[in-house]
């Protein structure tokens, strides 16, 4: 069997959005869908690898076959799961890293068997280099669950020496993801983050990306609510109409609804969808409210709803009111698919570290400056020009 172009290794393999990445790209191999959703489809770069080109491998707690998780997802029509079916059920995850101390509610019993995080680092690489037998090159993506938000400044993250030393100390401040990401980074390979999780963005892991030469990009997919803010603000601020309020509202009722019901793993969500209005707008919206919650009977039907009061001429108080009914993992996994492809191109270009003009994807895009390019339409034109 010929070697796929492109392999892309997901961490959170076997979640809602996993699945659908894999069932969507088998679905596109056996000529049954389209390329709808897939933002950089019609792109004219010859530079980009095929969907058909791509195949998909990963990491989970929750070992079954992606048939299984696919059933319990609950995304795919059923003529679409019955079409991939023979594909889902020959995939299971790899034994992936989980910590408690980290993400609470999930309890899968699929756990890499070793004894600190040298030795689970070895495990993960050793997954990689079994992938890379079957593609020619590989790119990591986290679609992890979401981690509790970490202590910024802690002296372990600011430099490489100091993290290494902390990776032989086995330091409780390393989580899942920064393992996940060191691996992939030592190895060569590209990574991206799309969890509010902190992983690549530590300085000690930007270190290492430009001391190995390799492309890395995030963080936090922006997919419905914050993307529709990213468009609707700049808006905003070229009609000069002043924002004075924006409450925003999610409920959803997959599993990365569940982790979010945890306190911890809430906070480093909400940090990633609150930073980016007051960037957009040049001022900060002293009422700007994030509420997510967990309602189970909705599972990956998310719906957003935000409320927006807007200050015009002559002071005269204006609403805006969306309620944006989506499918999570449909716009989700198509974005996760487009940021490994742009990974790989990245890296035959030669590229290192922090990819900015990735920053249309993500809700709290890395960036080597102070701050990130926030408003949509800036960030696609970044993309855009870098893809040219």
């Amino acid at each position: 069997m010929a070697k796929q172009k492109l392999g892309i290794a997901v961490v959170g393999l076997g979640g809602a959005v996993g699945t659908t990445m894999f069932a969507g790209l088998e679905l596109i191999k056996k000529g049954l869908i389209d390329t709808q959703g897939l933002p950089l489809a019609d792109t004219k770069n010859g530079g980009l690898v095929g969907y058909e080109n791509i195949a998909i491998a990963g990491w989970d707690l929750y070992g079954n076959h992606l048939a299984s998780a696919a059933e319990e997802h609950d995304v795919l029509t059923h003529k679409q799961f019955v079409a991939v079916e023979n594909e889902l059920r020959q995939t299971k995850p790899w034994p992936g890293v989980g910590n408690p101390a980290f993400v609470t509610n999930i309890e899968g019993a699929n756990r890499i068997a070793a004894d600190g995080h040298r030795a689970a680092i070895e495990r993960i690489v050793d997954n990689l280099n079994e992938f890379k037998q079957t593609c020619e090159n590989v790119v990591v993506i986290n679609l992890a669950s979401t981690e509790k938000l970490a202590v910024e400044g802690n002296e372990v993250f600011n430099s490489l020496a100091d993290f290494e030393k902390a990776l032989d100390e086995n330091s409780v401040d390393i989580s899942p993801a920064m393992l996940y990401a060191y691996a992939a980074i030592s190895t060569g390979v590209p990574y991206g983050n799309f969890t509010p999780s902190v992983a690549a963005d530590i300085p000690a892991l930007i270190e290492l990306a430009e001391k190995k030469k390799v492309p890395i990009a995030g963080k936090d997919g922006k997919t419905g609510q914050t993307f529709i803010k990213s468009v609707l603000a700049p808006a905003f601020r070229s009609r000069a109409l002043k924002v004075e309020g924006w409450f925003s509202t999610n409920i959803l009722g997959n599993r990365d609804g569940l982790v979010l019901s945890d306190e911890d793993s809430l906070a480093s969500k909400i940090k990633t969808k609150s930073s980016l209005l007051d960037d957009i707008l040049g001022y900060r919206v002293e009422d700007h409210l994030v509420d997510i919650r967990y309602y189970r009977p909705r599972k990956d039907n998310k719906e957003a709803w935000d409320n927006i009061d807007l200050t015009g001429f002559l002071g005269q108080p204006m609403q805006i009111k969306v309620n944006f009914l989506c499918r999570d993992s449909i716009l989700a996994a198509p974005l996760a698919i487009e940021i490994a492809r742009c990974l790989d191109l990245a890296r035959e270009r030669g590229e290192t570290g922090i990819q900015e003009h990735l920053s249309v994807f993500f809700k709290l895009p890395m960036s080597r400056g102070e701050k990130p390019v926030q408003a949509f339409h800036e960030q696609e034109r970044l993309l855009l020009d870098w893809l040219a």
